[in-house]
């Protein structure tokens, strides 16, 4: 049984779908791994590091795709790529099933299986193949170090015979598994941290790492039994925003990262609001590729609104894609390792198990 994967654009997507350690227990579990020259070159890790443990290296992305059993990608193949795919072959991925619908229906068609990662039920069993918590956990990361690589000021509160320098105050927006790394993060590097998110269930998790929870009175229940953050009324809208409102006045960094799954995400930080914050504050949003958590986001640009910079990349994870290769490529293993009968060395397609039926596309 053949597991290939093929480079992604690297101008969109650096990180791998199979790096050495996750070959090695491929090929342990019974798959032959066949993958592209120079699949993770830009990584540093040779063709000769993955020849050497019996990876089959091949020049012809188009015979490696046809030849597969299951492939193993970052997201969704390219148009042209995807009519090679045939009837039984199984690919595995972040496909974004909302916006590429209509190609992934069309395919579906030709009897092809799509498991899209990002659909994992938050049960304990997902937990090792949870995609959207270990990418967000660096994408957190890596947020308030970009943000403080910008701040034009010092993070940490200094003491010296010229005077104090004050901490620098951060709001994270939403604390999710991005956001609670995002305040452990600041914390660490001396900030003072203020955090924010519609389920109340967050207090406790935000206090523990030391933030401080901003609460709007009469706290709604805004949190889905699969532990994500649901839309909000209006009435608790306009409490928010005037909490927010107040909060910015004298904030320096803004992490956004509130996201809906599968929806346009939510504007949180209005016009209004960034008037009111003081110049040479930056904000984060690592919801700009869904649209942006603020007024004025825009992807892979730095837009400086009377001084105050808004940031926004399409893929922050191309800045970690080492680390973030490492831990994808873990889950996705874990994930194959479910779907795999070892003893019939075939794929077993269960879908009475939870964690293949909320992920395959039907």
């Amino acid at each position: 049984m053949i597991i290939s994967s093929i480079i992604e654009n690297k101008n969109k997507e650096k990180r791998i779908a199979i790096t050495p350690e996750i070959a090695k227990k491929y090929i342990n579990l019974g798959f032959d791994v066949h993958l592209s020259e120079n699949y993770a070159n830009h990584l540093g890790i040779s063709d000769d590091q993955y020849s050497k443990l019996g990876v089959k290296i091949n020049n012809d992305d188009n015979n490696i795709i046809k030849d597969a059993n299951i492939i193993l990608q970052l997201g969704l193949l390219d148009e042209e790529k995807s009519l090679l795919l045939r009837e039984k072959q199984i690919l595995i991925g972040v496909l974004n099933p909302y916006d590429n619908k209509e190609r992934i229906e069309n395919l579906i068609k030709k009897k092809i299986n799509f498991f899209s990662l990002e659909l994992l039920p938050r049960i304990t069993r997902a937990q090792s193949m949870d995609i959207l918590s270990s990418q967000a956990n660096l994408a957190g990361y890596k947020s308030v170090i970009e943000s403080f690589a910008n701040f034009e000021k010092a993070v940490p509160m200094m003491m010296t015979a010229a005077g104090t320098i004050p901490a620098a105050k951060v709001l994270v927006v939403g604390a999710g598994v991005a956001g609670l790394q995002a305040i452990a993060t600041a914390k660490r590097m001396g900030a003072v941290v203020f955090a924010t998110d519609v389920r109340a269930s967050s207090k406790e998790q935000v206090e523990s790492l030391g933030g401080k929870f901003l609460m709007v009175e009469g706290e709604e229940n805004l949190e889905t039994e699969g532990g994500y953050a649901k839309e909000t009324s209006e009435e608790f809208k306009k409490k928010q925003e005037a909490l927010l409102a107040e909060t910015l006045k004298k904030i320096d960094i803004v992490i956004c990262t509130a996201l809906i799954p599968g929806k346009k995400a939510p504007i949180i930080i209005k016009e209004n609001m960034i008037n009111n914050m003081k110049s040479g504050s930056i904000i984060y949003d690592l919801a700009a590729v869904q649209g942006g958590n603020t007024a004025h986001t825009e992807v892979d640009k730095i837009v400086d609104k009377k001084g105050i910079k808004i940031m926004g990349e399409s893929n922050i994870l191309n800045k970690l894609p080492t680390s973030a290769s490492n831990l994808y490529a873990k889950n996705v293993f874990n994930f194959v390792a479910n779907l795999y009968d070892k003893e019939n060395n075939k794929i077993n397609i269960n879908l009475e198990d939870e964690i293949i039926e909320k992920t395959l596309l039907k």
